[in-house]
Protein backbone atom coordinates (compact mmCIF):
# COMPACT_ATOMS: atom_id res chain seq x y z
CA UNK A 1 0.00 0.00 0.00
CA UNK A 2 2.83 2.12 0.76
CA UNK A 3 4.07 1.71 -2.40
CA UNK A 4 1.41 2.59 -4.44
CA UNK A 5 0.99 5.97 -2.01
CA UNK A 6 4.71 6.62 -3.38
CA UNK A 7 3.83 6.36 -6.90
CA UNK A 8 0.44 8.43 -6.59
CA UNK A 9 2.60 11.00 -5.04
CA UNK A 10 5.18 10.92 -7.62
CA UNK A 11 2.90 11.22 -10.15
CA UNK A 12 1.15 14.64 -8.37
CA UNK A 13 4.34 15.94 -7.66
CA UNK A 14 5.58 15.62 -11.46
CA UNK A 15 2.19 16.50 -13.32
CA UNK A 16 1.50 19.72 -11.25
CA UNK A 17 4.89 21.08 -10.68
CA UNK A 18 4.19 20.62 -6.48
CA UNK A 19 7.64 20.36 -6.06
CA UNK A 20 7.83 24.33 -6.89
CA UNK A 21 5.84 24.76 -3.52
CA UNK A 22 8.42 22.86 -1.11
CA UNK A 23 10.69 26.05 -0.02
CA UNK A 24 8.65 28.51 2.12
CA UNK A 25 8.08 32.04 0.50
CA UNK A 26 10.27 34.68 2.32
CA UNK A 27 8.31 37.65 1.68
CA UNK A 28 4.95 38.04 0.67
CA UNK A 29 3.74 40.14 -2.12
CA UNK A 30 1.87 43.67 -0.38
CA UNK A 31 -2.07 42.85 -1.00
CA UNK A 32 -1.88 46.38 -1.90
CA UNK A 33 0.12 45.32 -4.43
CA UNK A 34 -0.05 42.68 -7.85
CA UNK A 35 2.78 40.27 -7.84
CA UNK A 36 5.90 40.84 -9.54
CA UNK A 37 6.06 38.46 -12.34
CA UNK A 38 8.89 36.63 -14.15
CA UNK A 39 9.56 34.65 -17.52
CA UNK A 40 12.94 32.88 -17.97
CA UNK A 41 12.97 31.97 -21.34
CA UNK A 42 16.64 30.18 -22.65
CA UNK A 43 17.51 28.61 -25.85
CA UNK A 44 20.42 26.22 -27.37
CA UNK A 45 23.12 26.73 -29.46
CA UNK A 46 24.81 29.84 -27.94
CA UNK A 47 23.51 33.60 -28.59
CA UNK A 48 26.81 35.40 -30.41
CA UNK A 49 27.30 38.80 -29.10
CA UNK A 50 28.09 40.03 -32.27
CA UNK A 51 24.39 39.29 -33.48
CA UNK A 52 22.86 41.49 -30.42
CA UNK A 53 25.08 45.07 -31.24
CA UNK A 54 22.93 47.88 -32.83
CA UNK A 55 23.21 48.91 -36.39
CA UNK A 56 24.52 52.44 -37.29
CA UNK A 57 26.78 52.73 -34.30
CA UNK A 58 29.57 54.75 -35.24
CA UNK A 59 33.64 54.11 -35.41
CA UNK A 60 34.74 55.03 -32.00
CA UNK A 61 31.69 53.01 -30.74
CA UNK A 62 32.55 49.91 -32.94
CA UNK A 63 35.62 49.93 -31.19
CA UNK A 64 34.94 50.12 -27.89
CA UNK A 65 32.41 47.10 -28.98
CA UNK A 66 35.26 44.82 -30.83
CA UNK A 67 37.08 45.39 -27.66
CA UNK A 68 34.55 44.83 -25.32
CA UNK A 69 35.09 47.90 -23.14
CA UNK A 70 32.21 49.42 -20.97
CA UNK A 71 29.71 51.45 -22.90
CA UNK A 72 26.26 52.10 -23.03
CA UNK A 73 23.41 53.33 -25.72
CA UNK A 74 20.06 55.16 -25.86
CA UNK A 75 17.91 52.71 -27.66
CA UNK A 76 16.25 55.66 -28.77
CA UNK A 77 18.61 56.56 -31.04
CA UNK A 78 19.34 53.30 -32.90
CA UNK A 79 17.90 50.68 -34.84
CA UNK A 80 17.17 47.17 -33.35
CA UNK A 81 18.94 44.37 -35.09
CA UNK A 82 17.19 43.15 -38.06
CA UNK A 83 16.49 39.65 -35.49
CA UNK A 84 14.37 41.59 -32.86
CA UNK A 85 11.84 43.85 -35.44
CA UNK A 86 9.13 41.83 -33.67
CA UNK A 87 9.94 43.60 -30.42
CA UNK A 88 9.94 46.62 -32.95
CA UNK A 89 6.70 48.24 -31.10
CA UNK A 90 7.84 47.42 -27.66
CA UNK A 91 11.17 49.18 -27.71
CA UNK A 92 10.94 51.36 -24.78
CA UNK A 93 10.98 48.37 -22.64
CA UNK A 94 13.97 46.75 -23.96
CA UNK A 95 17.34 46.42 -22.51
CA UNK A 96 20.50 44.36 -24.52
CA UNK A 97 22.68 43.40 -22.11
CA UNK A 98 26.34 42.52 -23.02
CA UNK A 99 28.94 41.37 -21.07
CA UNK A 100 27.83 39.11 -18.19
CA UNK A 101 30.19 35.76 -17.89
CA UNK A 102 29.12 32.49 -16.65
CA UNK A 103 32.22 30.27 -16.46
CA UNK A 104 31.14 28.75 -13.15
CA UNK A 105 28.51 26.79 -15.17
CA UNK A 106 28.51 23.72 -17.50
CA UNK A 107 28.84 25.19 -21.08
CA UNK A 108 29.00 23.60 -24.60
CA UNK A 109 26.09 21.26 -25.40
CA UNK A 110 24.59 20.93 -22.68
CA UNK A 111 23.94 23.13 -19.38
CA UNK A 112 21.42 21.45 -17.56
CA UNK A 113 20.42 23.95 -15.04
CA UNK A 114 23.51 25.70 -14.61
CA UNK A 115 22.89 28.90 -16.35
CA UNK A 116 19.75 29.76 -13.99
CA UNK A 117 21.60 28.47 -10.77
CA UNK A 118 24.98 29.55 -11.75
CA UNK A 119 26.71 26.45 -10.62
CA UNK A 120 28.50 23.51 -12.48
CA UNK A 121 25.30 20.82 -13.36
CA UNK A 122 25.13 17.65 -15.01
CA UNK A 123 22.67 14.65 -15.03
CA UNK A 124 23.58 13.76 -11.09
CA UNK A 125 21.19 14.56 -8.73
CA UNK A 126 24.12 15.53 -6.69
CA UNK A 127 25.13 18.39 -9.11
CA UNK A 128 22.01 20.51 -8.37
CA UNK A 129 23.68 22.57 -4.98
CA UNK A 130 20.31 24.91 -4.72
CA UNK A 131 17.47 26.47 -5.50
CA UNK A 132 17.71 28.04 -10.01
CA UNK A 133 17.22 31.71 -9.49
CA UNK A 134 13.83 31.40 -10.83
CA UNK A 135 12.23 29.39 -7.92
CA UNK A 136 14.10 31.95 -5.60
CA UNK A 137 11.91 34.81 -7.46
CA UNK A 138 8.70 32.10 -6.97
CA UNK A 139 9.85 32.15 -3.14
CA UNK A 140 9.16 36.09 -2.84
CA UNK A 141 5.90 36.28 -5.54
CA UNK A 142 4.25 32.70 -3.98
CA UNK A 143 0.89 32.00 -5.87
CA UNK A 144 -1.08 28.24 -5.85
CA UNK A 145 1.38 26.49 -8.22
CA UNK A 146 4.11 28.80 -7.48
CA UNK A 147 6.32 27.51 -10.54
CA UNK A 148 5.62 26.50 -14.00
CA UNK A 149 7.99 25.30 -16.33
CA UNK A 150 7.45 24.26 -20.28
CA UNK A 151 10.07 22.78 -22.51
CA UNK A 152 10.91 21.58 -25.96
CA UNK A 153 13.00 18.40 -25.20
CA UNK A 154 15.54 17.22 -26.58
CA UNK A 155 15.25 13.95 -28.33
CA UNK A 156 18.14 12.17 -27.19
CA UNK A 157 20.92 13.46 -24.66
CA UNK A 158 20.59 16.39 -22.65
CA UNK A 159 19.17 17.29 -19.95
CA UNK A 160 15.80 15.10 -20.63
CA UNK A 161 15.50 11.79 -22.44
CA UNK A 162 12.47 9.88 -23.73
CA UNK A 163 9.83 12.16 -24.27
CA UNK A 164 8.92 15.23 -26.31
CA UNK A 165 5.02 15.52 -24.81
CA UNK A 166 4.99 14.37 -21.48
CA UNK A 167 6.41 15.45 -17.99
CA UNK A 168 9.88 14.87 -17.49
CA UNK A 169 12.99 16.47 -16.14
CA UNK A 170 13.01 20.20 -16.97
CA UNK A 171 15.76 22.53 -16.58
CA UNK A 172 15.60 24.17 -12.96
CA UNK A 173 15.26 23.09 -9.54
CA UNK A 174 13.51 23.86 -6.38
CA UNK A 175 16.54 23.33 -4.14
CA UNK A 176 19.69 20.96 -3.57
CA UNK A 177 19.38 17.64 -5.34
CA UNK A 178 15.82 18.89 -6.41
CA UNK A 179 15.37 18.89 -10.20
CA UNK A 180 12.16 20.79 -11.27
CA UNK A 181 9.46 18.72 -13.87
CA UNK A 182 8.56 20.22 -17.16
CA UNK A 183 5.68 19.76 -20.06
CA UNK A 184 6.95 18.85 -22.85
CA UNK A 185 3.84 19.34 -24.80
CA UNK A 186 0.81 22.37 -24.57
CA UNK A 187 -1.81 19.28 -24.45
CA UNK A 188 -0.05 17.70 -21.53
CA UNK A 189 0.38 21.40 -20.05
CA UNK A 190 -3.28 22.43 -20.78
CA UNK A 191 -4.98 19.03 -19.03
CA UNK A 192 -2.34 19.24 -15.37
CA UNK A 193 -2.19 23.32 -14.85
CA UNK A 194 -5.91 23.81 -15.54
CA UNK A 195 -8.04 20.47 -15.02
CA UNK A 196 -9.79 21.87 -11.93
CA UNK A 197 -11.98 23.95 -14.36
CA UNK A 198 -11.76 21.54 -17.13
CA UNK A 199 -15.20 21.47 -19.12
CA UNK A 200 -14.36 17.55 -19.66
CA UNK A 201 -16.10 15.13 -17.71
CA UNK A 202 -13.53 12.36 -17.85
CA UNK A 203 -11.01 14.99 -16.37
CA UNK A 204 -13.24 16.45 -13.84
CA UNK A 205 -13.96 12.65 -12.36
CA UNK A 206 -9.98 12.32 -12.54
CA UNK A 207 -9.32 15.39 -10.71
CA UNK A 208 -11.74 14.58 -8.30
CA UNK A 209 -10.63 11.01 -7.98
CA UNK A 210 -7.31 12.28 -7.63
CA UNK A 211 -8.51 14.65 -4.17
CA UNK A 212 -10.51 11.51 -2.36
CA UNK A 213 -7.09 9.80 -3.00
CA UNK A 214 -4.92 13.10 -1.33
CA UNK A 215 -7.30 13.09 1.43
CA UNK A 216 -6.94 9.21 2.14
CA UNK A 217 -3.19 9.27 2.22
CA UNK A 218 -3.51 12.19 4.49
CA UNK A 219 -5.49 10.50 6.81
CA UNK A 220 -3.56 7.29 7.07
CA UNK A 221 0.22 8.48 5.93
CA UNK A 222 0.75 9.33 10.09
CA UNK A 223 -0.62 6.63 10.81
CA UNK A 224 1.56 4.12 8.82
CA UNK A 225 4.95 5.89 10.34
CA UNK A 226 4.00 5.64 13.72
CA UNK A 227 5.70 1.87 14.08
CA UNK A 228 8.32 2.96 11.97
CA UNK A 229 11.90 4.53 12.97
CA UNK A 230 14.87 6.93 11.37
CA UNK A 231 15.24 7.05 7.71
CA UNK A 232 11.99 5.42 6.53
CA UNK A 233 10.33 7.69 9.66
CA UNK A 234 11.88 10.49 7.72
CA UNK A 235 10.57 9.22 4.62
CA UNK A 236 7.10 8.85 5.08
CA UNK A 237 6.60 12.45 7.05
CA UNK A 238 8.10 13.72 3.72
CA UNK A 239 5.89 11.76 1.32
CA UNK A 240 2.66 13.44 4.27
CA UNK A 241 4.33 16.98 4.03
CA UNK A 242 4.62 16.36 0.64
CA UNK A 243 0.94 15.63 0.18
CA UNK A 244 -0.72 18.50 2.57
CA UNK A 245 1.17 20.56 0.40
CA UNK A 246 -0.66 19.48 -2.87
CA UNK A 247 -3.66 19.61 -0.96
CA UNK A 248 -3.35 23.39 0.18
CA UNK A 249 -2.25 24.02 -3.45
CA UNK A 250 -5.72 22.21 -4.54
CA UNK A 251 -7.78 24.76 -1.67
CA UNK A 252 -6.35 27.98 -3.44
CA UNK A 253 -6.64 27.02 -6.55
CA UNK A 254 -10.38 25.81 -5.94
CA UNK A 255 -11.09 29.22 -4.54
CA UNK A 256 -9.80 31.62 -7.44
CA UNK A 257 -11.69 28.89 -9.93
CA UNK A 258 -13.99 32.04 -11.68
CA UNK A 259 -10.32 33.80 -12.54
CA UNK A 260 -8.82 30.13 -13.62
CA UNK A 261 -11.58 29.24 -15.89
CA UNK A 262 -12.01 33.22 -17.78
CA UNK A 263 -8.00 32.55 -18.63
CA UNK A 264 -8.13 28.75 -19.81
CA UNK A 265 -6.46 29.13 -22.92
CA UNK A 266 -8.42 28.43 -26.25
CA UNK A 267 -6.17 26.47 -28.10
CA UNK A 268 -6.61 25.71 -31.85
CA UNK A 269 -6.49 22.09 -32.41
CA UNK A 270 -3.04 21.59 -33.74
CA UNK A 271 -1.77 22.86 -30.64
CA UNK A 272 -2.86 19.99 -28.52
CA UNK A 273 -1.71 17.15 -31.65
CA UNK A 274 0.65 14.99 -30.05
CA UNK A 275 2.71 15.23 -34.00
CA UNK A 276 2.99 18.92 -33.30
CA UNK A 277 5.96 20.87 -34.92
CA UNK A 278 8.30 22.05 -32.88
CA UNK A 279 7.34 25.42 -34.09
CA UNK A 280 3.59 25.08 -33.08
CA UNK A 281 4.98 23.56 -30.14
CA UNK A 282 6.57 26.96 -29.02
CA UNK A 283 3.46 28.78 -29.84
CA UNK A 284 1.27 26.57 -27.93
CA UNK A 285 3.77 26.88 -24.96
CA UNK A 286 3.35 30.32 -24.92
CA UNK A 287 -0.28 30.37 -24.94
CA UNK A 288 -0.29 28.15 -21.57
CA UNK A 289 2.67 30.09 -19.97
CA UNK A 290 0.29 33.41 -20.14
CA UNK A 291 -2.90 31.44 -19.25
CA UNK A 292 -1.35 30.53 -16.08
CA UNK A 293 0.39 34.06 -15.57
CA UNK A 294 -2.98 35.83 -16.15
CA UNK A 295 -5.18 33.83 -13.92
CA UNK A 296 -2.75 33.82 -11.36
CA UNK A 297 -1.65 30.58 -11.19
CA UNK A 298 1.56 31.48 -11.06
CA UNK A 299 3.73 34.44 -11.04
CA UNK A 300 7.19 32.39 -12.29
CA UNK A 301 7.51 30.53 -15.39
CA UNK A 302 10.28 28.98 -17.14
CA UNK A 303 10.00 27.94 -20.94
CA UNK A 304 13.33 26.22 -22.49
CA UNK A 305 12.24 27.52 -26.03
CA UNK A 306 14.74 25.03 -27.47
CA UNK A 307 17.57 22.75 -26.65
CA UNK A 308 20.83 21.84 -28.82
CA UNK A 309 19.11 17.90 -28.75
CA UNK A 310 15.60 18.71 -30.01
CA UNK A 311 15.04 18.32 -33.67
CA UNK A 312 13.02 21.41 -35.44
CA UNK A 313 10.59 20.67 -37.32
CA UNK A 314 7.68 23.53 -39.21
CA UNK A 315 11.14 25.53 -39.32
CA UNK A 316 10.30 28.52 -41.91
CA UNK A 317 12.18 27.83 -45.22
CA UNK A 318 12.51 23.94 -44.37
CA UNK A 319 8.82 22.51 -43.27
CA UNK A 320 9.23 19.53 -44.57
CA UNK A 321 12.51 18.50 -42.89
CA UNK A 322 13.71 17.56 -39.04
CA UNK A 323 16.26 20.42 -38.52
CA UNK A 324 19.30 19.09 -36.46
CA UNK A 325 20.83 22.63 -34.53
CA UNK A 326 23.63 20.62 -33.57
CA UNK A 327 24.45 20.78 -37.39
CA UNK A 328 23.37 24.50 -37.33
CA UNK A 329 26.31 24.93 -34.38
CA UNK A 330 29.26 23.38 -36.84
CA UNK A 331 27.97 25.73 -39.87
CA UNK A 332 26.26 23.69 -42.14
CA UNK A 333 24.37 24.50 -44.96
CA UNK A 334 21.23 23.02 -44.27
CA UNK A 335 18.28 22.46 -47.21
CA UNK A 336 20.05 25.71 -49.29
CA UNK A 337 20.25 27.79 -46.35
CA UNK A 338 23.25 28.97 -44.14
CA UNK A 339 23.66 28.86 -40.90
CA UNK A 340 23.18 32.21 -40.18
CA UNK A 341 19.97 32.89 -42.02
CA UNK A 342 18.61 29.49 -40.04
CA UNK A 343 20.31 30.94 -36.38
CA UNK A 344 18.76 34.66 -37.90
CA UNK A 345 14.99 33.18 -38.38
CA UNK A 346 15.31 30.90 -35.36
CA UNK A 347 15.98 34.53 -33.29
CA UNK A 348 12.96 36.20 -35.07
CA UNK A 349 10.51 33.34 -34.03
CA UNK A 350 11.67 33.92 -30.99
CA UNK A 351 10.88 37.49 -30.54
CA UNK A 352 7.64 37.11 -31.93
CA UNK A 353 6.71 35.00 -28.96
CA UNK A 354 8.16 37.34 -26.97
CA UNK A 355 5.78 40.15 -28.91
CA UNK A 356 3.07 37.86 -28.21
CA UNK A 357 3.81 37.62 -24.51
CA UNK A 358 4.53 41.37 -23.68
CA UNK A 359 1.43 42.63 -26.40
CA UNK A 360 -0.98 40.04 -24.54
CA UNK A 361 0.44 41.19 -20.92
CA UNK A 362 -0.54 45.16 -21.74
CA UNK A 363 -3.76 44.22 -22.73
CA UNK A 364 -5.02 42.62 -19.36
CA UNK A 365 -6.03 45.71 -16.72
CA UNK A 366 -4.15 45.80 -13.54
CA UNK A 367 -3.61 48.53 -10.60
CA UNK A 368 -4.26 51.40 -12.76
CA UNK A 369 -1.94 49.90 -15.43
CA UNK A 370 -1.53 46.64 -17.02
CA UNK A 371 0.04 43.73 -15.91
CA UNK A 372 2.88 43.98 -17.89
CA UNK A 373 3.69 46.83 -16.04
CA UNK A 374 4.86 44.34 -13.45
CA UNK A 375 6.40 41.53 -15.12
CA UNK A 376 10.09 41.23 -16.56
CA UNK A 377 11.01 38.60 -19.51
CA UNK A 378 14.16 37.33 -19.91
CA UNK A 379 15.72 35.51 -23.23
CA UNK A 380 19.46 34.35 -23.22
CA UNK A 381 21.46 30.98 -24.23
CA UNK A 382 21.85 28.27 -21.59
CA UNK A 383 25.29 27.71 -22.32
CA UNK A 384 26.88 30.48 -23.62
CA UNK A 385 28.14 33.03 -26.65
CA UNK A 386 28.61 30.30 -29.14
CA UNK A 387 27.67 26.26 -29.94
CA UNK A 388 30.79 25.22 -28.30
CA UNK A 389 30.65 27.86 -25.65
CA UNK A 390 33.45 29.17 -23.00
CA UNK A 391 30.86 31.30 -20.76
CA UNK A 392 32.70 34.53 -21.28
CA UNK A 393 29.66 36.21 -22.32
CA UNK A 394 25.74 35.42 -21.80
CA UNK A 395 23.88 38.09 -23.50
CA UNK A 396 20.66 38.90 -22.19
CA UNK A 397 17.41 40.46 -24.21
CA UNK A 398 15.43 42.08 -21.30
CA UNK A 399 11.85 43.03 -21.28
CA UNK A 400 10.22 45.17 -18.57
CA UNK A 401 7.69 46.76 -17.43
CA UNK A 402 7.07 50.31 -15.78
CA UNK A 403 7.08 49.00 -12.05
CA UNK A 404 9.86 46.57 -12.25
CA UNK A 405 12.76 47.91 -9.86
CA UNK A 406 15.70 46.90 -11.93
CA UNK A 407 16.30 50.48 -13.95
CA UNK A 408 17.43 49.12 -17.28
CA UNK A 409 15.09 49.81 -20.22
CA UNK A 410 15.82 51.46 -23.45
CA UNK A 411 19.40 50.52 -23.14
CA UNK A 412 21.93 48.60 -25.07
CA UNK A 413 24.71 47.98 -22.10
CA UNK A 414 27.85 46.42 -22.33
CA UNK A 415 29.93 45.48 -18.97
CA UNK A 416 33.36 45.18 -18.59
CA UNK A 417 34.69 42.52 -20.42
CA UNK A 418 36.22 39.17 -18.64
CA UNK A 419 38.89 40.37 -16.26
CA UNK A 420 38.32 43.91 -16.23
CA UNK A 421 37.90 45.90 -13.42
CA UNK A 422 33.96 45.96 -12.70
CA UNK A 423 33.47 43.24 -14.97
CA UNK A 424 29.78 40.69 -13.70
CA UNK A 425 28.78 37.52 -13.95
CA UNK A 426 25.74 35.78 -13.64
CA UNK A 427 26.27 35.39 -9.93
CA UNK A 428 26.01 39.07 -9.95
CA UNK A 429 23.25 40.05 -12.28
CA UNK A 430 20.77 37.34 -10.67
CA UNK A 431 21.95 38.93 -6.94
CA UNK A 432 20.57 42.01 -8.43
CA UNK A 433 17.00 40.54 -9.19
CA UNK A 434 16.59 38.81 -5.88
CA UNK A 435 18.13 42.04 -3.73
CA UNK A 436 15.66 44.31 -5.40
CA UNK A 437 12.69 41.98 -4.89
CA UNK A 438 12.77 41.33 -1.14
CA UNK A 439 15.91 38.81 -0.78
CA UNK A 440 19.10 40.64 0.53
CA UNK A 441 21.56 37.85 -0.15
CA UNK A 442 24.69 38.62 -0.49
CA UNK A 443 25.90 36.58 -3.82
CA UNK A 444 23.79 34.15 -5.39
CA UNK A 445 25.53 31.33 -7.31
CA UNK A 446 29.03 30.24 -7.21
CA UNK A 447 32.43 32.17 -7.65
CA UNK A 448 34.16 31.84 -10.52
CA UNK A 449 37.77 30.50 -9.81
CA UNK A 450 39.42 32.02 -13.07
CA UNK A 451 38.06 35.38 -12.23
CA UNK A 452 40.38 35.32 -8.76
CA UNK A 453 43.26 36.38 -10.12
CA UNK A 454 42.13 39.44 -11.38
CA UNK A 455 41.96 40.25 -7.38
CA UNK A 456 38.27 41.71 -8.13
CA UNK A 457 35.40 41.52 -5.58
CA UNK A 458 32.57 38.49 -7.67
CA UNK A 459 30.10 39.36 -4.83
CA UNK A 460 26.92 41.54 -4.76
CA UNK A 461 24.50 42.98 -6.81
CA UNK A 462 25.30 45.58 -9.83
CA UNK A 463 24.20 48.64 -7.84
CA UNK A 464 23.94 50.76 -11.22
CA UNK A 465 20.91 48.70 -12.42
CA UNK A 466 19.28 49.11 -8.71
CA UNK A 467 17.25 52.60 -8.15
Amino acid sequence: MMTARRGFLKRSLMGTGAMALMGAPRLLASPEKPPMRFIFMHRGNGLWPKVMVPPGIDAKTREKEDRKDPYELDLDSYDLPDWMAPLSAHKENLTILQGLSGMMCTTGHHSWCSSLGAFKANERLGSIRWATVDFELAKLFPSPVNHVELACFPEGGGNAKGTLDGIATGFSASGPQKPNYAFGSPRVAMEELFKSVSQDASAQTKYQIDRQVLEFVARNEGAAAAPLGGVEKAKVRNYADSVEVIRERNRKIDEMAEVIRRHVPTLDPKYLNPGITTIDRQIGHTEVLLGALISGLTNVAAFTVDELGHRYTGFPGLEGMKLNMHDVGHNKVIGGLSAEVIRQRCRTHHMSLIDRMVTRLKSVPEAGGTMFDNTMIFYFPDGGETHHSRGTEYPFVVMAGDNTRVDLRRRYVRLPNYGQAGHRTLGNWYTTLLNAYGNPIQHFGALDNGLLKFGHDQTGAISDFLG
